[in-house]
């Protein structure tokens, strides 16, 4: 189905999102007031481009908005984005997705509300950076945790080191030596490249894999892996940022938390609200600094500074001074590749968070199953039920029969999840979750709906 959709900002959300979605049959437009972020656009991409403020009645007069299906307000400041919600939406736009970092919103006792703005869905990066990370240092050996069926399913990724079991073997060979640790390989990232493995993919030393397991069975899945989670106990983030923040906030009542703050005027203006952690000034690139904070002695260092440079480079610095995980939020997505080669646990990016959800979402109203989009590996999930009348059970096909490249992860039945093996047979009625390449999503529905 073609949709109309309008993105107001070219930076990196706008920018990756007008990537993503230009692969579909879609027509876009894109706003931005800065000449080289349109520019960038133009080259890349065919979307329509217009060079002026988003927020402008007359910017915005300029598109038929009655014909818009979606306005996606992307800048990286709230107030425009809020203003260019409302005037879009009495223009005529049929839904809009906006973008906010500060989360005031979110608060029961807000007087103002994304509602009072038309908005029809609220997407705060910063906060889906917060608890990812957060979901990081509660599974302490995983590169990334994604969760579904409300939480009682995990995907988990977890970088192969040399040491690790897994490396020379099969998924078959792991699976049938591993009998009572219930898994399934989901996906795996090899030379920067992600795939759907098989039963005869065989394990390499520095694979990125990810696999799926209930949520008590994730321990298990790490210490198999060659990767056990560690007890995390004592807490470093660099930068008193909005992230900073909210991960201070969050974590200080069962961490010991500290925040590096090269900032004495932001570092005083935030240490006084938050009760349980401590702020000290200091540069956290400063090995002297470093070493004056033991910061061998942390179990979790966190760089989440807006200066993604410096996020990376005090990752470096921390590994070699012996911290236990590593975890580095960036900015601009195009790193993500390199950077998880330069020995850092996990990569975070409140940018890709965003694009995600936004996908998400728009995914979700158009096509009859839920299919969620990571943009980091290039995978995508999709959640069905199975119908009475789908083509694997006409044809009477056996799980065997299920092309190798979607992998049939999980089995939802009378609330419990089960990982499916060659003798389970699928039922009417059973929740699946799949993992494709998103070329192939539509082989999952033309079978089970």
């Amino acid at each position: 189905m073609s949709l109309n959709i309008v993105i107001i900002g070219a930076g990196e959300v706008g920018y990756n999102l007008t990537r993503v979605l230009s692969k579909e049959d879609y027509d876009i437009t894109v706003i931005d007031n800065a000449p080289e972020k349109c520019d960038r656009v133009t080259n890349n991409f065919d979307a329509r481009v217009i060079l002026g403020n988003g927020a402008s009645q007359r910017i915005l007069q300029k598109i038929d908005m009655e014909n818009v299906d979606y306005l996606l307000a992307l800048t990286r400041v709230d107030e425009i984005n809020l203003v260019a919600s409302q005037i879009s939406t009495k223009l005529g736009a049929k839904k809009v997705i906006c973008r906010l970092r500060n989360t005031e919103y979110l608060h029961k006792i807000a007087v103002v509300t994304p509602a009072d703005f038309n908005i029809s869905k609220v997407v705060y990066p910063e906060k889906a950076a917060q608890k990812e990370i957060e979901s990081l240092i509660r599974q302490s050996s995983a590169v990334e945790i994604q969760d579904f069926f409300s939480g009682s399913v995990l995907l988990v990724g977890i970088k192969l080191a040399d040491s690790s079991p897994l490396i020379g073997r099969t998924a078959k060979q792991v699976e049938m030596a591993n009998p009572f640790i219930p898994h399934k390989l989901a996906v795996v990232i090899r030379d920067d490249e992600s795939f759907i493995p098989h039963q005869d993919t065989k394990y390499h030393k520095d694979d990125f894999v990810y696999f799926v397991g209930r949520e008590d069975g994730i321990p298990n899945i790490q210490q198999m892996s060659g990767k056990p989670a560690f007890k995390v106990k004592n807490i470093a983030i660099l930068g008193a940022g909005k992230i900073g923040r909210l991960l201070a906030k969050s974590l200080q009542s069962d961490y010991n938390v500290r925040i590096l703050e090269i900032d004495e005027k932001k570092a005083k203006k935030y240490g006084d609200q938050l009760e349980n952690a401590l702020m000290v000034i200091g540069d956290g690139l400063n090995t002297d600094f470093l070493e004056s904070e033991n910061i061998g002695e942390m179990d979790c260092f966190i760089a989440a500074t807006e200066k993604e440079q410096t996020n990376i480079l005090a990752c470096l610095l921390v590994k070699h001074f012996g911290v236990k995980q590593v975890i580095l939020h960036i900015n601009t997505t195009n790193y993500i590749k390199s950077v998880r080669r330069i020995g850092v646990d996990a990569v975070v990016s409140k940018n890709t968070a965003a694009v995600n959800e936004v996908i998400k979402i728009i995914r979700s109203d158009q096509q009859s199953v839920p299919v969620s989009r990571f943009e980091d590996i290039e995978i995508e999930s999709i959640e069905l039920t199975v119908s009475h009348d789908c083509k694997y059970l006409r044809k009477k096909y056996t799980i065997e029969k299920i092309p190798e490249n979607i992998c049939l992860s999980i089995i939802m039945r009378d609330g419990k999840a089960r990982i499916p093996d060659s003798h389970i047979e699928l039922k009417v009625g059973d929740k699946l979750l799949f993992f494709s390449k998103p070329e192939h999503v539509s082989i999952v529905e033309e079978l089970f709906i």
